[in-house]
């Protein structure tokens, strides 16, 4: 039988300003590791540390713009498109005018595997 997730469970985020996490799958809603998925919120002038995580990250920006900082440069995803962070590699978010955005992190985020700060 098909799992419901009647709906999502708010996850507190990093960074240097409030941002709604709403995680839908992951393990902390549906206790599942394989992958997880969420619905993103973030203000003007949000930031966070940066991150070498364990897992490949698929983001699809719905509205505003959100930038990616690697080792190879920085890029500008606007709304309607996506940018894969792939697992192993530093890359540091922000969103210095606010955007709202869908992650799925495979496997599924953990703060042991996201590696903050290195």
């Amino acid at each position: 039988m098909p799992t419901l997730i009647a709906a999502p469970k708010r996850i507190q985020s990093a960074g240097n300003k409030p941002k709604l996490i709403d995680e839908y799958i992951g393990r902390v809603n549906s206790a599942t590791e394989a992958a997880s998925i969420a619905h993103m919120r973030s203000p003007a002038g949000w930031a966070e540390p940066g991150q070498k995580p364990e897992f490949d990250e698929f983001t699809v920006v719905l509205s505003g713009k959100l930038i990616v900082e690697s080792r190879d440069g920085v890029l500008e995803v606007a709304a309607g498109q996506a940018v894969i962070a792939h697992r192993g590699e530093w890359v540091r978010y922000s969103t210095p005018e606010g955007a709202e955005y869908i992650a799925v992190c495979l496997p599924a985020f953990s703060p042991e595997t996201v590696h903050r700060g290195e």
